[in-house]
């Protein structure tokens, strides 16, 4: 493999390429409360996302995942002091007044004690949440919104508008944000606590309605939503082969993460798959669009989508071995180790950072001769 080159057109990596990498990393997450992987995870996206970000708007979304994240580790910490926490502990903190409660909502507790194993539970789990909202938004940085709507199945155009829409909306409020922030700053106007909040939340607002409202209007003149006309037998086994292999994927994941279902997992999640994909391409008779220079999935896009399988694979792989490495357990209180073979699995998502074409923005810039 040579030198990653300069992203264009033609060879940029297909969106798809970018969400099965970051899914990887949200599934290898998913298996781990390890402080130490989770904190390596976070690491990964973000280096990949800071070496092949473009400057498009979606791009600077990937600050607002990080922060939401991050609130979400504060949140699950605060329900943790103040509702407590289901691991009893002997290290006492700090004991809150409790409120009384009616003997209807025994089970519940605001206040009591707060013990350092309850909190440090709640960081664990808190930190996997946020680590797979990163995930995401390193997806969302990475992949082009418009160019994954190309991509999806006929069936799935209409859900896919929506979802497209959607995460479109995110970085283009925040953009909205940053605008009249900085308007009122110019001005002199503040721009921060409650009264700055008011007066650029409702303009924000106001402007993403706006906007969604010319988006509408826009795909409906271009002829968005149109379909063919297909035999009632077709539509009806098209709804039943894409809710019953629905039914199938759902239930075989779940036979294939629980060790009940180990015998029956993975054939009703394959026959669930084959069952939906049929029924994903009778849909697609439905859809009288065409596609325009269709993504390739060339080399680059290959590995780094293996990346993303492959990282997800080894963290399943380690929890099937060596559970307490990926689970640190709270009870007593002792300090994670980082398991080296995880780590390692984990290390193998910093490849799209070295194969990935480079945005033309973040192509280093060769020093000019002084003579």
């Amino acid at each position: 493999m040579t030198r990653a080159p300069k992203a264009h057109r033609s060879n940029a990596l297909p969106p798809g390429a970018w969400w099965i990498w970051a899914l990887g990393l949200g599934t290898a997450a998913s298996r781990t409360t390890n402080p130490l992987l989770l904190a390596l995870l976070v690491a990964v996206a973000g280096y990949v996302v800071a070496a092949r970000r473009t400057d498009a708007p979606w791009a600077r979304s990937y600050t607002a995942f990080v922060k939401l994240g991050i609130a979400v580790l504060g949140i699950r910490l605060a329900f943790a002091v103040f509702l407590g926490s289901p691991v009893p502990g002997t290290h006492l903190l700090v004991t809150l007044p409790e409120l009384p409660l009616p003997h209807w909502a025994q089970g519940i507790r605001v206040g009591g004690r707060v013990t350092a194993e309850g909190l440090l539970f709640a960081l664990y789990d808190g930190l996997k949440l946020a680590t797979l909202l990163i995930c995401v938004g390193a997806a969302n940085a990475l992949a082009n919104p418009a160019r994954l709507l190309k991509s999806l199945p006929g069936a799935l155009y209409e859900a896919g508008v929506a979802v497209v829409v959607a995460l479109t909306f995110a970085p283009n409020l925040i953009a909205d944000g940053r605008r009249l922030r900085a308007a009122r700053r110019l001005r002199g106007r503040p721009d921060r606590g409650l009264r700055g909040l008011l007066h650029v939340g409702l303009p924000v607002l106001e402007g993403a309605l706006e906007r969604s409202v010319a988006l509408a209007a826009a795909m409906d003149a271009r002829g968005y939503g149109r379909t063919a006309e297909v035999a009632p037998a077709v539509r009806r086994t098209t709804t039943v082969l894409t809710l019953g292999g629905l039914l199938g994927v759902c239930a075989g994941t779940y036979g294939v993460l629980t060790a009940e279902g180990g015998t029956y997992g993975l054939p009703v999640l394959l026959a669930g798959v084959a069952a939906a994909l049929g029924g994903l391409w009778l849909g697609g008779r439905r859809s009288v669009r065409t596609r325009y220079r269709p993504d390739v999935w060339g080399v680059r896009a290959w590995l780094v989508t293996g990346s993303g399988v492959a990282v997800a694979a080894g963290l399943v792989v380690s929890a099937a071995y060596d559970a307490s490495a990926l689970s640190p357990g709270v009870l007593p209180l002792t300090a994670p180790a980082l398991p080296l073979w995880p780590a390692a699995a984990i290390l193998l998502g910093l490849l799209p950072a070295f194969v990935a074409p480079t945005p033309h923005s973040r192509e280093p810039s060769t020093p000019k001769d002084p003579s």
